[in-house]
């Protein structure tokens, strides 16, 4: 494989060395944040929603905080294909113009725009994303509490750095001041334990799958926080990535989340590292695999495949202020990097025609 790593927990490692890795074993698919880095996933998106994993019978619960939480959801859509060829494009073309005197955007400029492109894209299909045959949603989102509950101009930089220096004791002292929000569809159990971090559960409805996705994906200083979600607990949520960055997640303790699904987690990443919390990002001793993952299946780049990708690097949010008004440059970057991730689905295809073990790397 030139393009692709396959890494694996030793519980899934030994599934596949006596079993092959078949759609059937698949009970969980995990999507993270990361923003414009999971662009390069989407030939791995359509390649498993559209072909693989299409014609299974098994329950698969879908699990995604911000981009991630767009992916997972937009695989619900009754033509999966086509609804992540729109998501590639929409996220590709995406261009906002600072107000006159300013050189960004304001947070209330891109909520605006995100929330009706929101609207656009699932508009009118609520129903059908929450009542989908297979797939079971789980949308990640992160609830400020104390200072954090209130968004304001002192309030959230203030509170955030609180965030941070508790986080950076000990990952569940976050909990002080971020609560995990977990928004499912309805009746679905939940394919992960939720001990390691506070949680609260919420159901999904027509009514608030938008507002969710949008609190999902609102990064905080960039958007504005989703205020008072419908379902939830009064105050302002937050992008999931912040609490669950790269969803390192206890699935080995919910293995079987329900009767009929699979006992492994397959997750499509842009890197190897299945980083806690978005404040974990610099502690580089929380990047570690923990027993969480025993049952994890990563699929991930290449580091010297990336290296060869337009700026030797994923596409990233330090791509807007580096192409600023430049969108056909920005465009153009972006939409080669795809086109040649299109190898990371056609070698993950390859290798399932012929699971070869031996190709396997640990987490």
């Amino acid at each position: 494989m030139q393009a692709l790593h396959i890494h694996a927990g030793p519980t899934a490692m030994r599934h596949i060395a006596r079993h092959g890795l078949q759609a059937a074993d698949v009970g969980v698919v995990a999507g993270a944040a990361g923003g414009p880095k999971g662009l390069i996933l989407g030939p791995l998106d359509r390649f498993l929603f559209g072909d693989w994993l299409h014609g299974g019978a098994q329950a698969v619960h879908l699990v995604g905080a911000s981009i991630g939480a767009w992916r997972m959801a937009t695989a619900c859509l009754d033509e999966p294909v086509a609804a992540f060829r729109r998501l590639e494009h929409d996220y590709i073309h995406q261009h906002y113009e600072p107000p006159p005197g300013r050189s960004r955007p304001t947070p209330e400029q891109v909520s605006d725009r995100f929330g009706a492109s929101l609207r656009d894209f699932f508009g009118g299909h609520e129903a059908a994303v929450l009542g989908q045959r297979r797939y079971r949603l789980h949308v990640l989102a992160s609830r400020g509490r104390h200072l954090l509950a209130r968004e304001s101009a002192w309030r959230t930089p203030l509170g955030y750095a609180a965030a941070y220096l508790c986080n950076a004791v000990n990952r569940r002292a976050l909990g002080a001041w971020l609560e995990r929000v977990v928004l499912s569809s309805p009746g679905a159990v939940l394919p992960f334990d939720p001990g390691d971090f506070p949680t609260r559960r919420v159901a999904l409805t027509p009514a608030n799958l938008l507002p969710a996705l949008q609190a999902s994906c609102s990064i905080p200083f960039v958007l504005r926080a989703v205020a008072d979600l419908p379902g939830s607990a009064a105050g302002a949520h937050w992008d999931g990535g912040i609490t669950d960055y790269h969803l390192h997640l206890d699935y080995a303790r919910a293995a079987r989340p329900e009767p009929g699904s699979g006992p492994l987690v397959l997750y499509p990443h842009f890197q190897q590292a299945v980083v806690p919390g978005w404040l974990d990002k610099a502690l580089r001793w929380r990047h570690r695999p923990t027993g969480f993952l025993d049952n994890l299946v990563l699929l991930a780049p290449r580091p010297d495949w990336v290296a060869r990708l337009p700026g030797g690097k994923l596409p990233d949010r330090t791509d807007f202020t580096r192409f600023g008004a430049d969108l056909p440059a920005r465009v153009a970057a972006w939409s080669a990097a795809v086109s040649e991730s299109r190898r990371l689905a056609d070698e993950f295809q390859a290798w399932l025609a012929r699971p070869d073990p031996g190709q396997l790397r640990p987490l």
